[in-house]
């Protein structure tokens, strides 16, 4: 009981920066980004190659994550132009079909020319001892990396000038513009900050377990269980939604069985949706 919810805490805070990237653009650009799991996946495999290919991992992994960050840098400022110059329904809709259409491109692509390459860090070193059970120093070196990451992000909103600019126009875009903020600058500096985040989550779960091409569908799911239980555009909300979500597929998983975890997430987004629309810590009516 105790290592299943010490598993859960882990694997929930990495549920946690998953949902961080995807509800920061939804809640800047009112666009869901259905190939998040494939970026993320996208920087882990490309991590595994150049490891394959003799360069050392941390300069490997920096270079993955640039990737990840890097392509959605791209998509702000290309497909993505033609989504912003809609409104309301149309430019959901239109993000909808446009990041759905870069999922099957990123995943066929993964599929077809890199189907078993797969990324797993293995962290040496002796089992760690929290609160009486031993826990592996890749699981605790993920979560030490997790919360730091958590930390800094929280900080960065509240205190500095660009972080609390993207909370102004996640708040308000029309008055954000009014007092000198340029929307298009924000929401091109959070794409690449989604994708860092993404190409992150994937790099802390290999320490675990192997990331591959199948994971790609998987983390996109994840990550928007996790927005719509936490509140699309709470960063707060995204990492109690995590952690909460985490605990309760590990404690599923230990008592049910793994076949039926994913239902049992869905089920939670679907109670959240009815008893509070706008997620754990989203705002009404927003």
């Amino acid at each position: 009981m105790k290592s299943a919810l010490l598993d859960g805490i882990v694997l929930g805070l990495q549920y946690g920066l998953l949902g961080v990237g995807l509800t920061l653009i939804y809640g800047l650009a009112g666009v869901l980004n259905l190939a998040h799991g494939q970026i993320a996946v996208l920087g882990a495999v490309v991590v595994s190659l150049l490891m394959a290919a003799g360069l050392p991992a941390v300069p490997a992994i920096v270079l993955g994550i640039a990737l990840a960050g890097g392509v959605l840098l791209l998509l702000d400022l290309t497909v993505m132009r033609v989504v912003y110059r809609q409104e309301g329904e149309n430019r959901i809709l239109l993000g909808l079909l446009l990041m759905l259409g870069v999922s099957f491109i990123i995943d066929g692509f993964l599929q077809w020319r890199y189907p078993i390459q797969q990324l797993g860090l293995r962290i040496g070193g002796e089992p760690i001892s929290i609160l009486g059970v031993r826990m592996s120093t890749g699981s605790v070196l993920a979560s030490v990396i997790t919360i730091i990451v958590g930390l800094v992000l929280v900080c960065f909103f509240r205190l500095t000038s660009l972080g609390r600019g993207v909370r102004s126009v996640i708040q308000d875009e029309v008055g954000a513009r009014l007092c000198g903020i340029n929307p298009a600058l924000v929401r091109t500096f959070v794409f690449a900050l989604s994708g860092v985040l993404a190409g992150l989550v994937a790099v802390t779960r290999s320490m675990t377990g192997p990331i591959g091409a199948t994971n790609t569908i998987g983390f996109t799911v994840l990550a928007l269980i996790v927005a719509v239980v936490g509140g699309l555009g709470s960063v707060s909300g995204a990492f109690l939604a995590g952690v909460l979500l985490g605990v309760v597929d590990r404690l599923s998983s230990f008592y049910i069985g793994t076949y039926v975890t994913t239902i049992i997430l869905l089920v939670c987004a679907a109670l959240t949706i009815v008893a509070r629309p706008s997620g754990l810590l989203g705002k009404r009516g927003s």
